[in-house]
């Protein structure tokens, strides 16, 4: 089972994820390699490739974060047993 501390590793993968690539992607569009006479090319296509995997795959680790995290107990209680009377 995964500890709460996994999950949030795994939230914090996907929301880090989210704030890099973006970013990166702007300025891969606005590099001067990204288009040859308005016609994008391979280096922009390439990066657009990376950059959207990059981004489903943060994406698919965040929610496995969520889903770890709800699945996982704040914290385990001890049962408690009934106590008996001879």
């Amino acid at each position: 089972m995964i500890t709460r501390r996994w999950a949030a590793f795994l939230m914090a993968v996907g929301v880090w994820t989210w704030v890099i690539w973006p970013r990166f992607g702007l300025a891969i569009y606005r590099d001067d390699r990204s288009f040859d006479g308005g016609t994008p090319t391979s280096f922009l296509w390439v990066h657009a490739l990376l950059i959207g995997a990059s981004l489903l795959i943060g994406t698919v680790v965040g929610g496995l974060g969520v889903r770890a995290w709800r699945a996982v107990p704040e914290r385990v209680l001890p049962e408690k047993t009934a106590v008996t009377e001879k």
